[in-house]
């Protein structure tokens, strides 16, 4: 049984490189918001720094895009938010369960992000454009919840994997990342 979770661990980079890629994009938009509000706020009192007209919406997209994507980022680090509360008090068997439940749970949010996330920037994405940017259309609004939705999908399968892989190996899940 070994063997096959051996073979299975041999896409580890895989996710690895998932990770540092969000992870990528999360400090570039991050470096983003904060080069654009800088310059819209600085440009209401200096006058020949501009402020574009374009910033707020910027600023906000860039900002639903930081936000789930850093919400896929924390499962990878099982940082989300759980009650752990009754651990101490419940059988470690009860706890790895439901555990795996609530990673399955999220997996399923994950799915229902990417086509419910798809079908709208699609959607209503292409009926309009940015009010400041009439060439950009609002698909990049609504683009955010299915690319995070991916993210939460890849790094869910490696959670539940390492739970699974876990209960068969007898080993400890969270001293993966």
């Amino acid at each position: 049984m070994s063997n096959i979770f051996n073979t299975i661990d041999k896409i580890k980079p895989a996710y690895d490189m998932t990770y540092k890629i969000v992870l990528f994009i999360c400090k570039v938009l991050l470096i983003i918001v904060i080069f654009i509000t800088t310059m819209a706020v600085t440009g209401r009192y200096v006058s020949f720094i501009p402020d574009p007209a374009w910033s707020e919406e910027v600023v906000l997209t860039c900002m639903a895009f930081t936000a789930v994507l850093s919400a896929a980022l924390a499962i990878r680090r099982k940082a989300h938010i759980r009650m752990t509360a009754f651990d101490k008090y419940l059988p470690k068997k009860l706890i790895v369960a439901l555990d795996l439940l609530a990673d399955v749970a999220v997996l399923a949010l994950g799915v229902v992000m990417i086509v419910v996330g798809w079908r709208y920037a699609v959607l209503l994405g292409s009926r309009g454009s940015y009010v400041s940017m009439p060439s950009v259309s609002r698909f990049w609004m609504y683009f955010p919840v299915p690319l995070a939705g991916i993210a939460m999908v890849i790094f869910e399968l490696e959670a539940i994997y390492n739970h699974i892989r876990g209960i068969f190996l007898k080993e400890e899940v969270y001293n993966e990342c």
